[in-house]
């Protein structure tokens, strides 16, 4: 199998965590829905501070803020890449694509697709 997977980073304010695993899980069936196999959605629990590079410093991290990392996993990237076309379509998620309608700051996320080099 030649997996391919989708990773994300980005900060929630915690008084938005609710609202933002809320929007994760409806977003989350949908992918699932058009073919992705796992979608994980993660909040810090031991995320260290680091002296040169972090987490939070990624992202900018306020103190009111807490970091998310998710990841979702396809069979290929050209599968990855004909679901997020119907996703990114899905009138379904119409309200999430609007940046002003996000639990959070979008313009501090980052992701990236990404192909796996080991696999055990």
């Amino acid at each position: 199998m030649s997996l391919y997977i989708d990773g994300y980073v980005l900060p929630v304010p915690k008084d938005n965590l609710d609202e933002y695993i809320e929007m994760a899980r409806r977003a989350g069936k949908v992918w699932k829905e058009y073919g992705a196999l796992k979608v994980i959605e993660a909040v810090a629990d031991d995320v260290p501070e680091g002296e040169v590079t972090s987490f939070s410093q990624s992202v900018k991290l306020k103190d009111n803020e807490t970091v998310i990392f998710s990841y979702i996993l396809y069979e290929s990237r050209e599968a990855r890449d004909e679901i997020n076309e119907k996703v990114m379509k899905d009138p379904r998620l119409a309200d999430m694509m609007d940046p002003k309608n996000l639990p959070f700051d979008g313009m501090r996320m980052f992701w990236g697709g990404f192909k796996p080099i080991v696999e055990l």
